[in-house]
């Protein structure tokens, strides 16, 4: 039996990632990345960098990208809840512009896996959240760029009941819509 379960999303290269967890009355035991396991199921990233934050309860963060250095993410939380969403920018992509969201907890230890050429963001639910992702490529703050969280467009559905603010940065608040951007992420046939 392997020990993680690779859902595949309606938007390609998109995975929710489901680790076999070894529990007993003392605890429990998980791997959260093999690079045996991932590779053997097609994701042949390389990681170079894990980051980790936590935020309060109505905290959104998103919907990033990086212009160039660009970032595939492998995303998880060790405490709390967050709903955690990766917008399709591939230029080409027959899902171009549609989203995928994924309910991310301490409890079902799932994992999102979001590719290069993906917007990315979440919303915390839970008075706190701790939230862990591993990166494929350093942060470059020049190449910093963003998908406006509520473009109606995209048209996001994001779980608002029982949150009372939504609390977004300055630079958060004046993301451009998807119409607005300029996107240099190609999306590559497979044969």
């Amino acid at each position: 039996m392997g020990k993680f379960k690779f859902i595949g999303t309606k938007i390609r290269d998109l995975y929710i990632i489901e680790p076999t967890i070894f529990g007993d009355n003392r605890g429990y035991f998980m791997e959260t990345y093999s690079k045996k396991d991932f590779h053997e199921a097609g994701l042949t990233m390389e990681f170079v960098q894990d980051n980790e934050s936590k935020s309060k309860k109505g905290v959104l963060r998103g919907m990033h990208f990086q212009t160039k250095h660009t970032q595939g993410k492998l995303v998880r939380v060790t405490e709390g809840e967050v709903y955690d969403v990766a917008v399709d920018l591939r230029k080409g992509s027959p899902t171009f512009g549609q989203w995928k969201g994924v309910l991310l907890t301490a409890e079902n230890k799932k994992q999102f896996y979001v590719p290069e050429g993906f917007a990315h963001g979440f919303l915390v639910m839970s008075d706190t959240a701790t939230f862990n992702y591993k990166c494929t490529d350093f942060y470059a703050p020049e190449y910093d760029s963003g998908l406006l969280w509520n473009d109606e467009e995209v048209g996001i559905e994001w779980p608002l009941e029982g949150i009372e603010e939504i609390l977004l940065s300055e630079k958060d608040k004046v993301q451009k819509k998807l119409s607005e951007l300029e996107v240099p992420f190609i999306y590559e046939e497979r044969k």
